[in-house]
């Protein structure tokens, strides 16, 4: 799938420029629709549109259900159905349509209700922060270890893996990372939110959630968005480029997350380190 596209610009450096054809990242609309209830009376609901950059639908779909904890595993998907497939066989499309398990309820106010809140608003932060606990999550147990050497390299280890940033410079990431500094998955989207949605859905297609082994790596800001989905996939460490918010080192306080921000080559700041996840020989 088309993820970078060219375009022709002027390109202005001090008092002169040049025409040139430069690339630039996809953003597209996808909607996902999900079919539910019981066999002989099945209907179809629109849960939601995201604008995301092509690609990796299919793990963006799965990872987006499951952090935000409309189901709570695999086996409550029958099936997933885009709008079409390319002369290769893939699916493509801006339409997802994802056959539930007749048995899987779903709340859609309260669906509703979780979609709205967003970090500048306190009260929504408070009552996402309450709504973990009421679906089932718990307080991070793992023996995840990454010396302090190792995340300094990370972030240029995520900028290596990132084929659509080289491109267009425009582009997040999110990869969950080993004890050795070595990235299992990669994912890149034009959201923070959906890039670690495709993540946490191709780590749960390929039976790693919970991913209490590995750390994630995120390319912008540990927003509390950000962080809870981390906790729902069960993840132990993030390391973000950018800074954190109030509200997401609370979250990560309160369920065992060690979180760090401003990662370079050069420094990060600890934030939480409950556990001793991070190794600082």
């Amino acid at each position: 799938m088309t993820r970078e596209t060219p375009h022709n610009i002027k390109a202005y450096q001090h008092d002169s420029h040049v025409e040139r054809t430069d690339v630039i990242a996809v953003e597209e609309p996808m909607e996902i629709r999900l079919v539910l209830g019981p066999v002989e009376k099945r209907t179809m609901r629109s849960l939601t549109v995201t604008m995301r950059t092509p690609g990796d639908d299919r793990d963006l779909a799965i990872g987006f259900l499951f952090s935000e904890r409309i189901i709570r595993g695999l086996a409550e998907i029958d099936t997933i159905e885009f709008s079409g497939v390319d002369e290769n066989g893939t699916p493509h499309g801006n339409t997802c349509r994802i056959m539930l398990n007749p048995s899987v309820e779903v709340d859609f106010a309260a669906l509703q209700r979780n979609f709205l809140s967003n970090s500048s608003c306190g009260v929504c932060g408070k009552t996402s922060l309450e709504s973990l606990a009421h679906h089932g999550c718990r307080t991070i147990v793992s023996e995840l270890k990454i010396a302090s050497r190792l995340i300094y390299e990370l972030p240029d280890r995520l900028r290596k893996s990132q084929p659509a940033f080289s491109t267009t410079g425009g582009i997040h990431a999110a990869g969950l990372v080993d004890a050795n500094g070595k990235f299992q998955y990669v994912r890149e989207d034009i959201g923070r939110h959906n890039a670690v949605d495709k993540l946490i859905g191709a780590a749960l297609q390929s039976g790693d959630i919970p991913a209490s082994k590995f750390g994630i790596v995120v390319s912008g800001r540990a927003s509390f968005e950000i962080v809870q989905k981390a906790i729902v996939a069960g993840i132990p460490l993030m390391v973000a480029i950018g800074a954190p918010s109030s509200l997401a080192v609370e979250m990560a306080e309160k369920y065992g997350m060690s979180l760090i921000g401003f990662a370079s080559s050069r420094r990060f700041n600890v934030y939480c380190d409950p556990y001793s996840v991070l190794d600082p020989s």
